[in-house]
């Protein structure tokens, strides 16, 4: 009679695993996080991003094109700025005609149903790299809030389908919220940056758009005073329950899989949909270590994002994307 239960019979076979399976992933649980640059038929590949590159405008169009074809339904898009253009005002984040407003409406004019949600932050616009304005050498909240409307209004202007602030300030949430709606773009969504964690995991991406905070005495050295403390738990759930209440339709927890603990505890508590962004560090971890022979680069690669999914994470941001949806669709 021992034992009565066997959870081996609903392993015995790859078919018999694959009807069982709890969690499945498909391309349109990614989105694809994409760096810009001026020129034209210009890419260069990010040193410590093997297989990443930041692109010219007509290079990310085809780009674009092609991973539509494989499935995936959203970009995160990022633009890297000439130095000549950054102050600490960051004006250039809503200028009509800049790098990121032309990269949404080429994008959006060749690839109509691809959703594009542009991030909204001053780093990239930055003198100091910060995410925010600097006033008496901290960084000021609520002048930053005013600026990311700006930002973000200018985003949906040129057609994007939702923002995606990523700076951690008090409050921005319910700013965008407005601001959107008072200029009329009541259906341009909010994914929000809710649990950014202050991590070591992001260097790689900081190198891509050259947005790391400068070493300059009078400012804040990193960015501890807005992203969050990676010892903390339930700071997490209050902040993505105020994105919800300040009208966040989506909501994300960065990084990925050191902080699935956070996935779950946020999903548990929201009642919209949770992105988890895979970071650079995670993407540029699992490649050094492919490239040495140590690990099984496809097989961790699923493993990882299977994990993020079953975590509770309803959209992945992932450098892996295209190279995931292109294993998935064999």
């Amino acid at each position: 009679m021992f034992p009565l239960h066997r959870g081996r019979r609903l392993r015995t076979n790859e078919s018999i695993r694959s009807l069982v399976r709890e969690t499945s992933l498909s391309p349109a649980d990614f989105m694809f996080p994409m760096f810009i640059t001026e020129g034209e038929n210009f890419q260069v590949e990010i040193p410590s991003m093997v297989g990443i590159y930041r692109r010219s405008l007509d290079l990310t169009v085809k780009e674009v094109q092609e991973i539509y074809d494989l499935g995936i339904r959203a970009v995160n898009i990022y633009v890297k700025v000439d130095e000549s253009l950054k102050d600490n005002t960051g004006k250039e984040a809503w200028n009509p005609n800049g790098l990121m407003q032309n990269a949404i409406r080429a994008i959006k004019a060749a690839c109509p149903e691809m959703i594009v949600m542009p991030d909204v932050a001053l780093d990239p616009y930055s003198i100091y790299g910060h995410d925010g304005i600097i006033e008496n050498g901290d960084i000021a909240n609520d002048a930053t809030n005013a600026a990311l409307v700006k930002m973000a209004v200018s985003h949906a202007e040129a057609g994007a389908d939702f923002v995606a602030p990523s700076d951690m300030m008090d409050g921005r949430v319910l700013r965008l919220r407005e601001g959107l709606d008072k200029a009329g773009f009541h259906n341009v969504g909010i994914m929000s940056y809710s649990a950014k964690y202050a991590s070591a995991f992001y260097g790689p991406f900081r190198d891509a758009l050259d947005s790391a905070p400068v070493d300059a005495t009078e400012i804040p050295k990193d960015k501890k005073t807005y992203q969050m403390d990676y010892a903390n738990r339930l700071e997490a759930i209050k902040e993505a329950l105020w994105d919800v209440e300040e009208g966040a339709d989506m909501v994300m927890v960065k990084p990925g899989i050191a902080y699935l603990d956070i996935v779950r505890e946020v999903k548990n508590a929201v009642n919209v949909p949770v992105t988890v962004f895979h970071v650079s560090g995670e993407y540029a971890m699992i490649k050094a270590a492919a490239e040495r022979g140590w690990l099984d680069h496809d097989k961790i690669m699923m493993e990882q994002l299977m994990c993020i999914k079953r975590a509770g994470a309803s959209l992945i941001s992932t450098y892996f994307a295209k190279e995931a949806a292109i294993l998935l669709n064999k």
